[in-house]
């Protein structure tokens, strides 16, 4: 099994800066190296969330370790606003797909390990499978081009659905090598690699997840709280820049999916702790290659109420809960 590395540690312990009291939300806790992390560095209190129940025996031996101060609470981290939180310290947000689900072939993230086409990162609702049996042609490509970013998805697109005329895709290794056909092998990238990023945030909703979450983490930081999100490519990275752009005052610049105007807004309820993103240091790149990607962006929560929520920062893509489910027999 790969080691697991928190990816970005050092800049995620200098932008939180530990402190003996204070309470932090590990919003992804995955493998808990963060939430360790953070229960090393101080007399802190963590609370890890996650809706895979596979984290429960890791969570369970940081509950041992640092008896009474770490806790997990199985939900999204986009309803940790619904969950027993009072005001925190801090969020802290690594978006992505841990390791130790990469790792495990039954999940179906990975092209990497023959396995079921799932890729749900919670235990519930439709899988990867479902999506390539029930979308159409047309959200395919939709789906491909916005979420996976790939160039060529209608002709992805054009052989899934020749493809399924004649059986099921249901496993990693079908739908890879058919991708592989689709679209030919050139450079050190398997060409499936964005059709399987393009599914696993379109079943996970990930990028519904991170607006919802971001919202979330405004509404349980105390003034001074540090809401810190570590993304691992650029349409991630965009919301979270727009929200903190938006959420400090500059209306300004807008997303590339709907451009701002400047206008007269809500108090800010952020300070942008720095104005760049931040990188991961060269040396990290060549221990974990997989930080390669990585960007941190942090700030202060303000004095100021929240903001109402609003959408508009989400691209207009098919959403995972449009799938008719029903239509397979009752096969979930």
């Amino acid at each position: 099994m790969m080691k697991h590395y928190p990816v970005m540690l050092p800049e995620v312990l200098s932008a939180l800066g530990p402190q003996d009291g204070e309470t932090y939300v590990d919003g992804t806790f995955g493998n808990g190296g963060y939430s360790e992390a953070f229960l090393k560095a101080a007399n802190c209190n963590v609370i890890g969330l996650d809706r895979d129940p596979n984290v429960r025996s890791r969570a369970a031996q940081l509950s041992e370790d640092y008896e009474g101060r770490f806790r997990l609470i199985e939900t999204p981290f986009s309803k940790m606003d619904e969950v027993d939180i009072n005001q925190v310290d801090a969020v802290i947000l690594d978006i992505g797909v841990s390791s130790m689900q990469l790792d495990q072939a039954e999940r179906g993230f990975s092209f990497m390990r023959s396995g079921p086409l799932d890729m749900r990162m919670g235990a519930e609702g439709a899988t990867a499978s479902d999506a390539i049996k029930l979308l159409s042609h047309s959200d395919l490509i939709r789906v491909f081009q916005v979420y996976g970013e790939e160039r060529r998805a209608r002709r992805a697109a054009d052989f899934i659905v020749r493809a399924r005329e004649e059986g099921d895709i249901d496993t990693t290794e079908a739908l890879a090598d058919l991708i592989e056909k689709a679209l030919g092998r050139s450079g050190k990238n398997h060409p499936a690699t964005r059709v399987f990023q393009a599914l696993r945030i379109f079943i996970n909703d990930e990028l519904g997840e991170l607006y919802r979450g971001l919202c979330a983490a405004e509404k349980i930081l105390k003034p001074g709280g540090r809401l810190i999100v570590v993304t691992f490519h650029s349409l991630e990275d965009r919301i979270v820049k727009s929200f903190l752009r938006r959420r400090a005052g500059e209306f300004s610049g807008g997303s590339r999916y709907a451009p701002e105007v400047k206008r007269e807004g809500p108090v800010p309820s952020f300070v942008q702790g720095k104005r760049s993103v931040i990188r991961p240091s060269k040396t990290e790149v060549e221990e974990n290659p997989r930080s390669r990607s990585a960007k941190l962006r942090f700030a202060i929560r303000a004095d100021a109420p929240h903001f109402p929520m609003d959408d508009d920062l989400l691209p207009h893509v098919p959403h995972v809960d449009e799938l008719r489910i029903e239509d397979l027999g009752g096969a979930l």
